[in-house]
């Protein structure tokens, strides 16, 4: 089983830079004002307006989070608890493919961390890493919610069920 080494906290990548402007482009603020009609509020609007800006960055950086924050009139806290809370929005770059195991009990149980360490060995980056041609990122992660087809790796959005390592070896070359 991998090592987990929880982020520190206080790491100073962490925080926003203050040198660092994020802006929708201009497509993305239509979708962002489409996106507030659809919600009678601007803090309910938080979660579809998150996975527009993950969409448009890849992930959730510190700036984006002050972004978002200032544009629903959230405070950063309120904004960083949902993107830390769900698994679903990347608080790190990530690869062009998100590989996320999932290890849950069911998964746990018909043998995810063999697809999980298989897949670190053999791409050679760490827990939680990404490999160094940013190709993929491999993180585990709580529940994917697919408890009947175990285990489960997600591959960007989409779900990869009844894995097994000679499975994960063909979903890769076909990756390629």
């Amino acid at each position: 089983m991998a090592d987990l080494q929880p982020d520190n906290p206080y790491a100073p990548d962490r925080f926003p830079d203050p040198n660092k402007h994020v802006e929708f482009p201009e497509e993305a603020k239509k979708r962002f004002d489409w996106i507030l009609t659809r919600y009678p509020t601007k803090e309910a609007a938080l979660l579809p307006t998150l996975h527009l800006a993950q969409e448009v960055w890849g992930w959730i950086s510190p700036e984006v989070v002050h972004y978002v924050g200032n544009l629903l009139d959230l405070s950063p806290a309120t904004v960083f608890g949902v993107v830390s809370f769900y698994n679903m929005y990347n608080q790190k770059p990530v690869g062009k493919y998100h590989l996320q195991v999932c290890t849950n009990l069911s998964c746990m149980v018909t043998r995810a961390y063999d697809i999980y360490d298989h897949l670190c060995e053999k791409l050679s980056v760490h827990p939680g890493g990404t490999t160094k041609d940013g190709l993929y990122t491999v993180v585990e992660v709580e529940c994917l919610g697919s408890c009947g087809t175990a285990p489960v790796v997600q591959v960007n959005n989409d779900y990869h069920e009844s894995m097994d390592v000679v499975k994960m070896d063909a979903l890769l070359e076909i990756l390629k």
